[in-house]
């Protein structure tokens, strides 16, 4: 029988040496386990064999004692085998050394205090930026070190080598990535944030070489790979101390040979060297005080690469491995060929991991199986527009706050027949009242739980009033029942979903604005000022959000014969005023084609008079104002209709 105490059990490498360990006979696991992560582990176990004869351990490894409230009840245990730890490059100091260092330090008083071998799991960033071959034999050659993580790692082996008492072996693996076999992975890390770039290459014609930035090797290995080592390498010599072995891969691989190998699956042409390594390292992995580090960083930023990947890349250390593939293949486990798995990795990323996977569009129409929210959906452009975006497929969540035209309306549109080779989506409704912040930010959280995502927002909710400023002296409700709706419920509607669409790295807001913003039009200055102020606040917040993937589209629409301009008699001979599928053609527009603008020619002639003859189109203006006259609304004859 032999006993285990594990940390890190429920990370992505742990669950896959639990596994292993759980295959052997007799063996007794115990698992140290933070409260938050126990469902997490739990769910885990439930899909290994033999995951229940698994003994939990609530603790924390930045806690004395790990949290344990008795741990000498716990032993005696044979190894511990310590993976638990913070892998982010990205992570500062103070949140790295607690738990890296300091917890390490815990953990091998732990295995000292029981008797047991420490199996710690390292990396090979202890090897940090030493230039030439690091072996397993190599430890502090003077190296420095280009992140807090790779300096959590070197301290963290100094502990392990230096507390009193201690049996130790030491694991260094390099990148981990999915598992050879399937591809599966957990989280984009690492070698994952070069994929993007390497996908969109893949759009080149074949004939066009690539020219590559060869800033240093590539050292990776699947998960499945270090698994079996680990395990493995537990009863090698057992009554030997001190031993440490390299759990990477024992070629040197270029970034060139990676995207090469690469090339094929991605349908991409092949890639070549533009200039000798020494060059390009020193181009694109500029020190702090290099005047090139800031231009890097903002462009591979944009490109969704943390700029530190290209330090930890360009480091001139080459990872030696050879004495312990040596020892791995007498014990029957071989490191997989690298132009078979990555090509898999590659491909798990790309179904499963790829933040640009929610931006694809189906083969059979871009808005099939899309997710759209339209506002004041229970009447007008908003159900004309999601007529149109049903029987092309979408999904509709209309917004009202009328219960029973609402209801109404979604049982006539999920009556729909869908167009020839397009299913037929669905609609449903949600009754809000978009002016309050609380139930705006409810109804996101309801409607994200019960359909998992938002593709598109439509914030086409409004009301309108003709009423000239010198009869609404004392009418300031005027202007904030404008700002209300039209303002304020949109950029409520907004916000709760920014988080949610920048997190999927995809998503679209749509604005209804009028063409009264351009032509700044006699009697709407309430109405016009408040679509003013959602246009220059989508405006800011697109230009926030564009490598987030979220956009924005102001809709400015020209007089449109919906029941909000009832109320004005004039309007009802008049010639030129858009029906409702027209316009809301103009929104299917947006949602589709996404443009910044959705502009008509009646609007675009009033902003071009605007600008170059402002006087004489004031004049104009000034007699359509004298022409039509105040309304009976207006004047207080009959009822606003917002």
């Amino acid at each position: 029988m032999t006993r285990y105490f594990v940390t890190g059990g429920s990370g992505f490498l742990g669950r896959r040496v639990l596994a292993r360990l759980l295959a052997q006979d007799g063996a007794e696991i115990t698992v140290l386990v933070r409260g938050g992560s126990l469902p997490k582990l739990s769910a885990a176990l439930e899909r290994i064999d033999g995951g229940d004869r698994i003994v939990t351990a609530v603790g924390d490894l930045t806690d004395d004692g790990l949290g344990l409230t008795d741990g000498s009840a716990l032993g005696p245990f044979d190894h511990v085998i310590h993976l638990g730890g913070i892998h982010d490059f990205d992570a500062d100091e103070a949140a790295v050394r607690p738990v890296n260092v300091d917890g390490t330090a815990r953990v091998a008083e732990f295995a000292a205090a029981h008797g047991a071998v420490l199996h710690h799991v390292s990396s090979t960033f202890v090897a940090g930026d030493h230039d030439g071959d690091f072996t397993e034999d190599d430890f502090d050659l003077g190296q420095d070190f280009p992140t807090p993580y790779h300096r959590s790692r070197f301290d963290a082996e100094r502990i392990v080598r230096d507390t009193e008492g201690l049996r130790w072996r030491i694991y260094r693996p390099s990148s981990i990535v999915g598992d050879s076999a399937t591809g599966e992975a957990d989280r984009i890390d690492g070698l994952y944030h070069f994929f993007p770039s390497l996908t969109e290459i893949g759009q080149l014609p074949l004939i066009l070489p690539v020219p590559v930035l060869d800033i240093g090797d590539v050292n990776v290995v699947p998960v499945d790979y270090v698994a079996d080592a680990l395990v493995a390498l537990l009863p090698h010599r057992p009554d030997e101390t001190g031993l440490v072995f390299h759990l990477a891969d024992p070629v040197r691989r270029t970034v060139t040979e990676l995207f090469n190998t690469l090339a094929p699956v991605l349908g991409a042409p092949r890639g070549f060297g533009v200039m000798p390594r020494i060059a390009a390292r020193a181009m694109m992995a500029a020190t702090g005080h290099n005047p090139l580090r800031p231009g890097r960083d903002l462009l591979v930023q944009q490109l969704g690469i943390p700029p530190v990947l290209l330090d930890v890349v360009s480091v001139p250390v080459h990872i030696s491995a050879t004495a312990t593939v040596e020892v791995l293949e007498r014990l029957g486990v071989s490191l997989p060929d690298f132009g078979t798995y990555l090509p898999t990795v590659w491909s798990y990323w790309y179904r499963h991991l790829d933040p640009g996977r929610h931006r694809r569009t189906d083969p059979r129409g871009p808005l099939v199986s899309k997710n759209i929210v339209i506002t004041g959906g229970s009447s007008g452009i908003g159900k004309a527009t999601a007529r149109m975006c049903i029987t092309r497929g979408a999904n509709v969540i209309l917004v009202s706050h009328e219960p029973e035209q609402l209801s109404a309306v979604a049982e006539e549109l999920n009556a729909e027949v869908p167009k020839p080779g397009l299913p037929l989506g669905r609609a449903c409704a949600y009754v809000a009242d978009i002016t309050d912040e609380s139930l705006v930010r409810t109804l996101v959280k309801s409607i994200i739980a019960e359909h998992d995502h938002i593709d598109v927002l439509v914030n086409n909710a409004g009301r309108s009033i003709r009423r000239s400023s010198v009869n609404a002296l004392d009418r300031a409700h005027d202007y904030q029942r404008m700002m209300a709706v039209n303002y304020f419920g949109a950029v409520y509607l907004t916000l709760s979903v920014l988080p949610h669409m920048i997190e999927r790295q995809s998503g679209h807001i749509v604005n209804v604005s009028d063409v009264l913003v351009q032509s700044r039009g006699a009697r709407f200055g309430a109405y016009a000022a408040s679509k003013a102020a959602l246009e220059a606040f989508a405006d800011a917040t697109a230009a926030e959000t564009l490598s987030d993937h979220v956009t924005f589209t102001n809709v400015r629409l020209p007089l449109t014969r919906t029941r909000m301009i009832a109320p004005t008699r004039a309007y009802e001979s008049r010639r030129g005023i858009w029906g409702v599928d027209k316009a809301a053609h103009r929104v299917l527009k947006a949602i589709v084609e996404r443009p910044k603008q959705v502009t008509s020619l009646v609007g675009d002639l009033a902003d071009l008079g605007h600008r170059t003859a402002p006087r004489l189109t004031n004049r104009i203006k000034h007699q359509e104002y004298l022409w039509f006259g105040e309304s009976e609304a207006a004047l207080g004859m009959s009822t606003d209709v917002g």
